[in-house]
């Protein structure tokens, strides 16, 4: 489906409406619905999702069961510089002005956060399907404030990011971050294809490994700006510059601070 909605002119212009917030919430209401439940068992089988990890319990909708919690335990929040979701990660370097380039395609901070500010790292988060899709805080401190950029919902997945520059067209919640290790943190959740909702909890300060928020149904991306020097793994440095994403946890560690 998507190939077609990407790479063809009929799906092209079918695109123009799928990727409006009409339609992401004409879907959401289905799959706040009852009648979603039906396509639970389905997507647990067709995504291998171990549901082992999860909370048992009677899902009243697709999204509720989308929103899941995981069992105590079944994350870990390791030391250093930590993961703040389930997801595929790319690191980027960004240079004196203020660029940095996601499959050929040249994004600025003043593009992606809607106002220019120095960061050295872009690391993004792509969550899939079949992700836990709830997301921390890397760190210790406190929320300076917050931001929201309306924008389409394109799809986050890589045949969207080769065609357009989904990071800066796309909806975006924004929360600048002043952190007791990581300092300057700008951490950016981004809306995608039948997103019906980023979810963000009401907070002023937080701990490291506390939740932020969540995303409703769909795959999405969450991108963290820092303005600091760290020493990401190097498996994560050579797949990003190869443009392969690396699969990570929630509070793995991916590098020093």
């Amino acid at each position: 489906m998507l190939k077609f909605l990407y790479n063809t002119v009929i799906g092209r212009c079918i695109l123009k409406i799928a990727t409006t917030k009409t339609i992401a919430n004409i879907y959401a209401f289905y799959m706040n619905s009852k009648l979603s439940t039906i396509k639970i068992k389905k997507f647990i089988k067709k995504n291998n999702i171990n549901i082992d990890e999860y909370q048992e319990k009677k899902y009243l909708s697709f999204n509720d069961f989308f929103i899941r919690e995981l069992k105590p335990g079944k994350r870990v929040i390791e030391n250093g510089l930590i993961s703040v979701c389930d997801s595929r990660l790319t690191v980027y370097k960004i240079d004196e002005n203020s660029k940095f380039t996601i499959k050929n395609s040249i994004y600025t901070i003043e593009e992606l956060i809607g106002e220019n500010r120095e960061y050295k790292y872009a690391l993004v988060f792509r969550l899939c399907v079949d992700n836990y899709h709830h997301y921390v805080f890397p760190d210790n401190g406190k929320i300076v404030r917050t931001k929201r950029i309306n924008g389409i919902l394109h799809t986050v997945q890589p045949i969207a990011l080769k065609k357009y520059k989904v990071f800066h067209e796309n909806t975006r919640e924004i929360t600048f971050l002043d952190c007791d290790n990581l300092g300057d943190v700008c951490y950016i959740e981004v809306g995608a294809m039948m997103i019906g909702k980023i979810v963000n909890l009401d907070k002023k300060e937080f701990a490291k490994g506390e939740e932020k928020g969540h995303f409703e149904f769909g795959g999405s991306t969450v991108i963290l700006l820092i303005n600091k020097d760290i020493e990401i793994a190097s498996k994560i440095i050579q797949n990003s510059e190869n443009e392969i994403e690396t699969n990570i946890k929630l509070g793995q560690n991916i590098g020093k601070i």
